[in-house]
């Protein structure tokens, strides 16, 4: 199945960075869909030291120099899966090379018979593993984060995976960053919600600065609200969703 190809924006995405910078919104993904892309990748992380994860093609070659470039965090996909099947240690190198708190793990998946299951090689291969509280567990003694994009609906702006984001929230011991449907401001409310406030939700394709007709501006401006009841809030240890863009360097 060929990926299809939703927006190509005209601004660089160093200056998407900055507006994630300017904004004040973290864990910003910047993703390097193919080759060709490694410039326009440092370009955004080094506009924003901190503030953004990268992922695309990661691996023990180049995840120390995306980091030292200013990445807050690595997503390691594609590489800790061979032959469609979990590699631990693969999995370990990578946590020993970066350490568990700059390692996100992506966990994206698709439904087949009912359950979950990641894909790997830009979500076009099933792999063996599935999506559950086993999985969660065993996962996060080697990451600082999960990242899940329901593939069955992301790019598409047909509304999020309930089920899957509710599964995420109950059984997960490290916070998720959630993405794939999201069509409107109130799908925040409804992670939140969902994901018992353990689930974080990322806004890619429906933005309007990503041609969508979600505005950017109203999503900041949830998460400044957000983050002012948490500010006020007496009650310990209660996180909300929060809001990212979703950054991507291609080229084209």
């Amino acid at each position: 199945e060929k990926p299809t190809e939703n927006f190509s924006a005209i601004l660089p995405a160093n200056e998407f960075a900055e507006m994630f910078k300017r904004d004040g919104l973290k864990g910003g993904h910047v993703i390097a869909l193919g080759a060709g892309n490694d410039e326009a990748m440092m370009s955004a992380i080094k506009a924003y030291p901190g503030g953004l994860q990268v992922g695309g093609g990661v691996n023990p070659s180049n995840a120390m120099q995306l980091l030292d470039a200013g990445a807050s965090h690595v997503i390691v996909t594609s590489y800790v899966f061979v032959d469609g099947k979990l590699d631990m240690a693969r999995l370990e190198e990578m946590t020993d090379l970066v350490g568990k708190d700059r390692l996100v793990v992506d966990l994206s998946c698709r439904k087949k018979d009912d359950k979950y299951w990641v894909v790997a090689d830009r979500w076009q291969t099933f792999t063996n593993l599935e999506v559950n509280v086993e999985t969660l567990r065993n996962l996060a003694q080697f990451c600082d984060e999960f990242l899940v994009h329901g593939v069955d609906v992301e790019g598409k702006m047909c509304g999020i995976e309930d089920e899957l984001i509710q599964m995420l929230g109950e059984h997960s011991p490290i916070p998720v960053t959630y993405a794939g449907g999201a069509t409107s401001v109130a799908d925040l409310d409804r992670v939140k919600a969902l994901g018992q406030g353990k689930v974080d939700l990322t806004i890619g394709s429906a933005l309007d600065i990503y041609g969508g007709d979600v505005p950017y501006d109203a999503v900041v401006a949830w998460q400044r609200k957000e983050e002012e009841f948490e500010k006020q809030s007496k009650m310990g240890g209660s996180a909300s969703a929060g809001a990212s863009g979703a950054p991507t360097a291609e080229q084209g």
